[in-house]
């Protein structure tokens, strides 16, 4: 698989993520809503690591959003970087039991339609860079 065709597989994968965050949040399942949102994220930082690294494309095994950043070599704002080390905890509540309880009872409704918002400023942003030129 060459560089351009794992880009697109990871695109592809956030595309499919990010429609299960939208059915999740219609469930009002919020804690695996956001879960799968930093996937969303994540996702579109492997696609952009194999856009740029035609040699080596597959990007580092991490969940952590702002080291992928730092690894594509991106310069964040405080805010992004902020939101970045938002949505990197959404990996770890979601996922651990001992910290399900705490997160659960932070993700209302409202939460989490402020997060959904920040994720998909932050995805419009990744898809911009992830555009190839022909």
């Amino acid at each position: 698989m060459n560089n351009i065709d794992l880009m697109n597989f990871w695109i592809n994968g956030s595309d499919e993520d990010y429609d299960t965050m939208m059915y999740l949040k219609a469930g009002q399942k919020n804690t695996w809503c956001l879960f799968m949102g930093h996937l969303v994220i994540e996702k579109l930082l492997k696609a952009l690591y194999a856009k740029n690294n035609k040699n080596a494309p597959h990007a580092p095994k991490s969940h952590d959003l702002i080291y992928l950043a730092e690894k594509n070599r991106l310069k964040l704002t405080e805010r992004q970087e902020d939101l970045f080390d938002t949505f990197t905890r959404f990996n770890m509540n979601g996922r651990y039991d001992d910290y399900k309880k705490t997160f659960a009872e932070k993700c209302t409704n409202e939460y989490t339609l402020e997060q959904i918002k920040n994720i998909e400023e932050v995805r419009k942003w990744l898809k911009s860079l992830l555009k190839i030129e022909k």
